[in-house]
């Protein structure tokens, strides 16, 4: 029933975007009969066709209307829907009848071109419904027939009249016209179809990506206890708190102190990007001045340009920038895109960070003398589990995700994050984000600042 209530309303709504055509249609017939016939007669006509098409509107006004998946319901739909084809058929008849009757035996062009006319547009535009185009071709079709044979039947004309001419004309034409309504409703079933298929397949990898999600959020938290534990004993022994390590063992207890930073940051990105695909990442809006925020994320990641030998510096423009944002993920942001431009810099190059407004906007630059980013390369660059350098041997390390998770980010703060580039001379990231009307009285404060993988600022939220 759900397939049936589909191409219903796939008749009704295609109907709809041909209301206007119709009546240029019954419009222009009703003023050549007039002027060439009689008024009266055709504006009779032209009435009864505006009295179907108006049931016809209504029909389908309540079938677009329709809400509920019962049986009844969708058969008491297609039987008026049946109804009103058998009425407006008939109208679009009756007046090729009667221009028919006032011409009296002839070749009957203008009547006999109406109804052909009216059956090629139901052949392209009824396929939808097999019942209602095989009512309407059938009215049209019998009426057709009908004209020249009545003409031939009164006059009793021979074969070799123009008579029979027009009859096998006709015979033909509407041999064209039923090849046509077969050509549209094969190709109607066969888009049916193939939209069926493409939904179920579609409920298919929804559910294998639900699975997923869950299966990736289980894993997560289940790794993230014991490497907890993991990481804590590392770095206790590390710090030398249970005694002096071996000269031979430190280098190993360095590795692995890194490494379980490096996974640690892997997890706590993983669940981000898992509840940001659920739509479970929590938000907690407040006014933020990014002009602090901006100076805070510099002073968290400074440790992590130390070790690069790299530094940064700021560059914030006079003026407001108040903006509404959780500022925990908004230091996120921050640290993923800085750690971006350090991690990708030479040793005593320096990465700038710019505030300034640009129209309704703020925007944070922060621009780097690394490696740049290729042409070609401008969406894969926020792809998950993507780098620039992609090969096996890359010489950076990352899990790909952290401009995957700014964009995301951003996208939920209602921000945008772009860029240029030029191989060999560096990068500039831009993130936007919309300004407040009205300066906060109260701004957000800084949220603590722990440490994530590698020695990267990752703010404390809730991962």
């Amino acid at each position: 029933m759900n397939r049936l209530k589909k191409q219903m309303r796939d008749f009704v709504e295609g109907g709809q975007k041909l209301f206007w055509h119709r009546q240029f249609m019954f419009v222009g017939a009703t003023l050549l009969t007039g002027y060439y016939f009689s008024f009266q007669i055709a504006f009779f006509c032209y009435a009864v066709c505006v009295m179907t098409e108006l049931f016809d509107l209504y029909i389908s006004r309540r079938i677009l209307g329709w809400k509920d998946d019962g049986r009844t319901t969708t058969r008491h739909f297609l039987n008026l829907l049946t109804i009103s084809t058998v009425f407006s058929a008939s109208a679009v008849s009756l007046f090729a009848l009667v221009i028919a009757d006032q011409e009296g035996p002839s070749a009957h062009f203008t009547p006999l071109l109406f109804l052909l006319a009216a059956a090629l547009f139901a052949a392209m535009n009824n396929h939808q419904l097999v019942r209602v185009l095989m009512l309407r071709l059938g009215i049209y079709g019998s009426v057709t027939l009908y004209i020249p044979i009545h003409d031939i039947w009164v006059t009793r004309a021979p074969f070799q009249s123009s008579l029979w001419l027009n009859f096998l004309t006709v015979v033909f034409v509407l041999y064209i016209i039923v090849e046509s309504a077969v050509i549209f409703l094969r190709l109607y079933q066969r888009n049916l179809s193939q939209m069926e298929t493409l939904r179920v397949e579609h409920g298919r990898a929804m559910a294998a990506n639900t699975a997923k999600t869950q299966f990736l959020a289980m894993v997560t938290h289940e790794l993230r206890t014991p490497l907890t534990s993991i990481k804590g004993s590392i770095d206790l022994i590390d710090s030398g708190h249970l005694g002096d390590i071996p000269d031979k063992m430190a280098p190993v207890f360095a590795i692995a102190s890194k490494n379980s930073m490096r996974l640690n940051q892997l997890i706590n990105e993983l669940l981000d990007v898992q509840k940001i695909e659920s739509g479970a990442m929590v938000f907690h809006p407040v006014p933020v001045d990014l002009a602090a925020m901006v100076q805070d994320s510099v002073k968290a990641i400074d440790g992590y340009a130390g070790g690069h030998s790299v530094t940064v510096t700021t560059k914030i423009a006079e003026g407001d920038f108040q903006v509404s944002g959780d500022f925990g993920r908004l230091m996120q942001i921050m640290a993923n895109v800085l750690s971006n431009a350090i991690k990708f810099s030479d040793e005593s190059d320096v990465v700038e960070v710019t505030l300034e407004r640009v129209g309704e906007r703020a925007r944070i630059s922060v621009k780097d003398e690394g490696i740049g980013i290729p042409e070609g390369a401008h969406e894969t660059v926020f792809e998950k589990f993507s780098q620039v350098d992609a090969s096996d041997r890359r010489s950076y390390g990352g899990t790909g995700l952290g401009l995957n998770i700014t964009k995301q980010l951003l996208n939920l703060h209602n921000g945008s994050i772009d860029f240029t580039s030029e191989i060999g001379k560096g990068t500039t990231f831009f993130i936007d984000l919309d300004l407040c009307d009205q300066p906060a009285e109260e701004t957000a404060q800084p949220s603590p600042v722990t440490t994530g993988g590698q020695g990267l600022p990752i703010p404390a939220v809730g991962a």
